[in-house]
């Protein structure tokens, strides 16, 4: 089975394995359900987690490999918090970023990529250390605000996604940098509609 998931495929110029075909589909179909504010998101996010852990531990991106076991943990908070966080406990609704935690955001992003692209850099052979640090952390502060629900996760995940593309395209990885494009359309249309939901909340909708 195992050697099966990790069969080289070749499509004309482009080479995947089934195992990342399968983290394709699961990573699609987790954004896609995100932007629809559906709860079974967070199901199908446990599972891309698992399946892109060992991707990424392939081809030595390990900031992105510790990121899955990130992910498989707020995707257990974002079910709880999507179904029965609140005051009411029925789930909560999607609001804006409250502006003190900017500064604290800002903090992390800075502090934490210089030290881990450091020591990545220093003491492992990781690859393009400071970059997949950079866009690992960014993508932390923005998968703990898709939790929560705040609006502006989605243009942190904008310029990941971008970001993740190019690298994994240079990486070879190129059903994956297919995937974060696609990523990258999904969280534009995702801000679009969270943003419509926030005005229909102030409305009083």
């Amino acid at each position: 089975m195992i050697d099966w998931l990790n069969k080289t495929l070749t499509f004309g110029a482009f080479t995947s394995s089934p195992l990342e075909i399968l983290g394709f589909i699961t990573g699609a179909g987790y954004v896609y359900l995100n932007t629809r504010q559906n709860v079974w998101a967070w199901f199908v996010g446990i599972l891309n987690a698992i399946l892109y852990a060992a991707v990424f531990w392939q081809v030595r991106l390990y900031a992105d490999m510790g990121l899955q076991g990130y992910y498989f943990v707020t995707s257990i908070y974002g079910w709880w918090m999507w179904k029965f966080g609140g005051q009411n406990h029925d789930g909560i609704r999607v609001t804006s970023t409250p502006l003190k935690l900017y500064p604290i955001f800002g903090f992390i992003f800075i502090t934490v990529t210089i030290l881990w692209g450091f020591l990545l850099n220093r003491f492992t052979d990781a690859s393009l250390s400071y970059a997949d640090s950079a866009l690992t952390i960014a993508s932390l502060i923005g998968q703990w605000m898709l939790a929560r629900k705040y609006l502006e996760n989605w243009i942190i995940w904008i310029v990941a996604d971008a970001c993740y593309a190019a690298m994994y395209f240079y990486k070879s990885l190129h059903l994956t940098a297919i995937l974060y494009a696609v990523f990258t359309l999904l969280a534009v249309i995702g801000y679009l509609r969270w943003k419509r939901d926030v005005g229909n909340v102030a409305r009083g909708y």
